[in-house]
């Protein structure tokens, strides 16, 4: 979780957010997958985080932590929130991605 909130920070730095949060145009289905694709945007730059960490020996990464990142990832997506609290999945409605995308 943290990696992915240092993945928003990476956005922010780079100026994606600004360009993501700027005026909010487009119809409401375009800005839903802005969304979607920024939050991907920042699991993959956590990824890429993790693995330079791991090459590095990183004392912050320890035995079990990529399973359990890819697992919360995979608890997170949309399709499974839904699907858990309303039996039903909507993808017009997601705002982070399906759990196959966030641990891709």
């Amino acid at each position: 979780m943290i990696a992915h909130e240092v993945g928003h920070h990476v956005q922010h730095v780079l100026g994606i957010m600004d360009k993501v949060e700027a005026p909010a145009r487009g119809s409401r289905a375009s800005r839903r997958m802005r969304s979607v694709r920024v939050e991907l945007q920042a699991d993959c730059f956590a990824g890429v985080w993790a693995a330079g960490a791991q090459r590095n020996n990183a004392p912050l990464i320890e035995p079990g932590d990529f399973e359990q990142g890819l697992n919360a990832a995979g608890a997170i997506g949309n399709d499974r929130l839904q699907h858990q609290s309303q039996a039903r999945v909507v993808p017009e409605a997601f705002t982070h991605g399906t759990s196959t995308q966030r641990q891709r």
